[in-house]
């Protein structure tokens, strides 16, 4: 991974560690949003549904890396299936967020809390690994280098959502219009998923294959999931 891969990662730790914690915090809370943000949270709602629903219902004695975690919706959730969750992400705010969310005091001992790289080897080894909607700001390369790191260590299957290329998303991600111009993050960019697909098959010797995908589309929302499962 090359310079633009870390220029990449600077800005998105400045961008939700600081800029955007608070609407973050927001999104991912009950709290009234508007339409625009409504739809949006409405979509990850449906994703992370998506995601839990590849994943078995008990997941006692499993170990799950929650890559990019945020406000710690998911590893709360892998943990009320009697999961020990490993959840990390750059934008430390966003972690203390997902601390205070933690209230359940039979979960606390199965989620660690982490600020950092989420490739880093030094995680250990788990059962399945989730990255929502958390390295959807990189370019199809660099997403698949990522993942390329954290394959190894993934005994069983790890789930990625990434931005389709569709053509209405493309020309949207061309005119700089993928969010309402209050809420720009650093751009979203769209992959190819089949040509994702084939990178991490490269990248990981044949290893991993992509088991299979569901695309989610809601207002400003888009996003595919992609279930890659060791052979």
């Amino acid at each position: 991974m090359e310079a633009a891969y870390h220029n990449r990662r600077a800005e998105l730790q400045a961008y939700f560690g600081d800029t955007a914690a608070g609407a973050w915090d927001a999104l991912t809370s009950s709290a009234p949003v508007s339409g625009i943000r409504a739809a949006v949270r409405a979509g990850r709602a449906n994703m992370h549904d998506t995601i839990l629903s590849w994943l078995p219902e008990d997941l006692s004695s499993r170990r799950i890396l929650d890559a990019g975690c945020g406000t710690g919706t998911f590893a709360i959730a892998a943990a009320r299936r009697g999961a020990e969750v490993l959840a990390i992400d750059i934008a430390g705010p966003l972690v203390e967020i997902a601390a205070e969310r933690l209230t359940d005091p039979a979960l606390i001992s199965r989620i660690t809390w982490r600020v950092g790289d989420m490739t880093a080897d030094e995680l250990g080894v788990f059962d399945h690994g989730v990255a929502m909607d958390s390295i959807i700001h990189y370019e199809e390369a660099d997403m698949a280098a990522m993942l390329a790191r954290i394959l190894p260590r993934i005994r069983r299957s790890l789930i990625v959502t990434h931005a389709p290329r569709t053509a209405l998303l493309s020309t949207m991600h061309a005119a700089g219009k993928l969010f309402p111009r209050a809420d720009r993050a650093p751009a979203i960019i769209p992959v190819s998923g089949p040509s994702l697909a084939r990178r991490i098959e490269a990248l990981t010797d044949g290893a991993f294959h992509v088991a299979r995908t569901r695309r989610v589309h809601s207002g400003f929302y888009f996003s595919e999931a992609m279930e890659v499962v060791r052979r």
